[in-house]
């Protein structure tokens, strides 16, 4: 009895096998895919982390780009301002509304005309 429900599992698993390509019943082609697939779905740098670093490091490429233009743009200010008294006094003037002790300044702020969260309703 034990006999035909061996041989009957065994015939079974060989219909199986018989199914998949002959390549792929080769032990070092199964082993060779199935680190591949390891490699790709479930190790640490999988594919998609792998896609999703490129993605963040073109992102963070460009952020290094526009940061070294400002660093470049801000220490020609700081050139200008250092090098020129009127600038400097000029740029202290708009910035931070420095004055002279015998000055007054006026702020003008232009009036917005679609604000309708400062204008009182007529009912």
């Amino acid at each position: 009895m034990r006999s035909t429900e061996g041989s009957a599992k065994f015939a079974a698993v060989k219909r199986l096998l018989d199914r998949i390509p002959a390549r792929l019943r080769n032990r070092y082609t199964a082993t060779a895919l199935g680190l591949l697939c390891w490699i790709a779905f479930f190790d640490r740098s999988d594919a998609w982390t792998t896609f999703k670093n490129k993605r963040k490091l073109g992102r963070m490429a460009e952020q290094k780009e526009f940061y070294l233009s400002e660093i470049k743009r801000s220490k020609e200010e700081l050139h200008e301002l250092t090098s020129d008294k009127e600038l400097l006094e000029k740029f202290a003037r708009e910035r931070y509304l420095m004055k002279r002790d015998n000055e007054d300044i006026f702020v003008l702020v232009p009036e917005r005309k679609n604000d309708q969260a400062t204008q009182p309703r007529s009912n």
